[in-house]
């Protein structure tokens, strides 16, 4: 497994997640537990989303689309 992103926070987390599902990746998201101690642990690179190495280079790619993505006009 690789480590591919690391995301801001859960809910940032979860939602890469459900879309990297949906293209068929499954990923598995490190430090989601240790969220709760935020106040005694360094804030920054508790959360990680994970990939089979097969898989990794695609959920980077697509992750890379969701972050460059502009919003709809209107």
């Amino acid at each position: 497994m690789q480590r591919i992103y690391e995301p801001r926070d859960l809910l940032e987390a979860e939602m890469l997640r459900g879309m990297l599902a949906a293209e068929g990746i499954e990923v598995y998201l490190s430090g989601r537990h240790l969220i709760g101690a935020v106040g005694e642990l360094p804030a920054a690179g508790l959360l990680g989303l994970m990939a089979v190495d097969e898989q990794a280079e695609r959920a980077r790619q697509l992750i890379a689309a969701y972050n460059g993505a502009e919003p709809l006009p209107g």
